[in-house]
């Protein structure tokens, strides 16, 4: 078992900046894929941001290119999402996800793919 206990969000201005962190307790921290993915009202939960276990590779949706960068600490045992150039659009309920995985290079990019979530912290962008 993975526990995940995420942080950082809060209310900020439009071109403002968070940093969410995600914290891992548990089974070995660093065999694991993380995700970073947002709900809105209503919606699904959407991917936004995904980084294998090497940390080498990562993935961003188109929506948060350029402005988004994810990280990992794996002697601190966190996952970081650092937002810059927020929009009022990425308001949202952020979600910390883990992925059991075997292989150091790849991530999920499914929902259904990963094993562990967080239980959320909003972020709230005012225009």
């Amino acid at each position: 078992q993975v526990q995940l206990v995420e942080s950082g969000g809060g209310l900020v201005q439009a071109g403002g900046s968070l940093r969410l962190s995600c914290a891992a307790s548990g089974r070995t921290f660093s065999k694991h894929a993380m995700g970073w993915f947002r709900q809105h009202p209503g919606k699904e939960r959407d991917l936004v941001a995904a980084i294998s276990w090497s940390g080498v590779n990562r993935y961003y949706a188109d929506f948060v290119k350029g402005r988004f960068t994810i990280s990992k600490d794996n002697a601190k045992n966190t996952v970081y999402l650092q937002m810059n150039s927020l929009k009022p659009e990425d308001t949202a309920v952020y979600y910390c996800a883990a992925q059991r995985t075997y292989s150091a290079s790849t991530y999920a990019t499914r929902y259904n793919d990963y094993d562990y979530w967080g239980q959320g912290t909003q972020v709230t962008v005012s225009s």
